[in-house]
């Protein structure tokens, strides 16, 4: 066996298996166990993913492409209905602006949402908004030691130790040939 292909159990026909497992736009690893799977996907993260395992009724340990059709089309609806079986706090999109409704982003609908919420910050010019313009820190972090993104400030050590050991092999060199 390579090192690259996956151990599986004694008790898995390898015939039966389902390497990939579609849920949504994301094709997931059916060699990994349920749990680490669903963390696969964007929205989705341990806590989330051992809920919808634990909601399905599925074994979170168990590889998610040796299971039936039944419990996959199970933890399907429980992916897609995740915002409805959790309180809102778990949630990733809380009170939208437009509609006030609390939902669970997942995949590709995730990023595009955080990419609109983000533009409209930037259109109404809102502190957040302004931040994400320029490219600085938005949450608080600290600006003045870190998060740079200019070119090396202060002194760079390697390049003087570069210069001198040229400028010493230049002197050799000069004192080889009197």
């Amino acid at each position: 066996m390579s090192a690259e292909e996956p151990e599986l159990d004694e008790d898995v026909d390898e015939e039966e298996l389902r390497y990939f497992v579609r849920i949504g736009q994301t094709d997931l690893d059916g060699t990994k166990s349920v749990e680490r799977s669903l963390t696969d996907m964007n929205g989705i993260g341990k806590r989330a993913a051992r809920i919808i395992a634990e909601k399905a009724g599925v074994d979170r340990q168990a590889l998610f492409g040796a299971l039936d059709d039944e419990d996959i089309e199970a933890v399907v609806e429980k992916v897609e209905g995740y915002a409805d079986e959790v309180p809102e706090w778990l949630t990733n999109h809380q009170n939208d602006f437009y509609s006030g409704e609390t939902t669970h982003e997942i995949g590709n609908d995730l990023q595009m949402q955080r990419r609109a919420d983000v533009n409209r910050m930037q259109m109404i010019d809102s502190y957040k908004g302004v931040r994400h313009k320029r490219g600085q820190k938005v949450r608080g972090q600290r600006t003045k030691s870190t998060g740079r993104t200019e070119g090396t400030i202060g002194v760079n050590v390697e390049a003087i130790k570069e210069e001198q050991a040229e400028e010493a092999a230049a002197e050799e060199d000069e004192g080889g040939e009197e």
